[in-house]
Parts: structure tokens; sequence; C-alpha cells
């Protein structure tokens, strides 16, 4: 598959994961966002900069919905639980966020 943006054509799977990372900029996850009916907040971003630093800065890691709350927890100084993420990211945190955040699709099951 693939989606027009910006005058260039971006190449995805057929989950609407980049087949090509370096094709992810910020304007384009905003882009990305929109399609899925999302307004991205700085809740959204602190999200889509974790997956991303996991991924390129340590050993592409793909967090589990627990790590990524046990991670926010942490950077926002407030307990948020699985129905907070799921505000932010409908179609589960790791899975939604990590499309909008440029990265390959994850093979995991499960958020636990």
């Amino acid at each position: 598959m693939t989606i027009e943006y910006d005058g260039k054509t971006i190449e995805t799977t057929a989950n609407g994961y980049l087949v090509n990372q370096e094709d992810w900029s910020e304007a384009l996850a905003r882009h990305l966002a929109e399609q899925e009916e999302i307004s991205m907040t700085d809740r959204h971003w602190d999200v889509i900069n974790y997956l991303r630093d996991e991924y390129f800065n340590n050993s592409f890691n793909q967090p589990n919905e627990r790590t990524i709350l046990k991670a926010m927890n942490k950077q926002w100084g407030a307990k948020c639980t699985s129905k907070d993420m799921y505000e932010l990211f409908p179609q589960m945190p790791s899975k939604q966020g990590g499309r909008i955040a440029g990265l390959p699709e994850s093979r995991r099951k499960g958020g636990y």
C-alpha cells in the first residue's frame, strides 16, 4: 500500500506501517494521526517519542502496554491506567502508537 503525503508517495505495509522508517517525520506523524482521527497532544508525543527512543536507541525494543504505562507514569509524575492509554490510542497504544511513530509492526500479542 501507499499513502500520498507532501508530494511524495510513501510505501506502507497492508496494516499501514511505514516500510522505510526514514520516511517518518513529525509532520507525517500528525498526518497519520489525523487519518486515524487522533488530535495529537503533548501526551501523545510523549508516547511517540518514548516508542521511537526505545526502538532506535535500545536494540529495536518495542515495549508492551505495561512497559509504556510504567514509563509514562514516571515521565508524567502521575499514575495513568490502561484506560488513559486507550483514550490516547484507541486501537492499542503499542500498535497504533508504533504505527504513528513510524516503527515496524510489532508481532507481540498482548499488552502484559
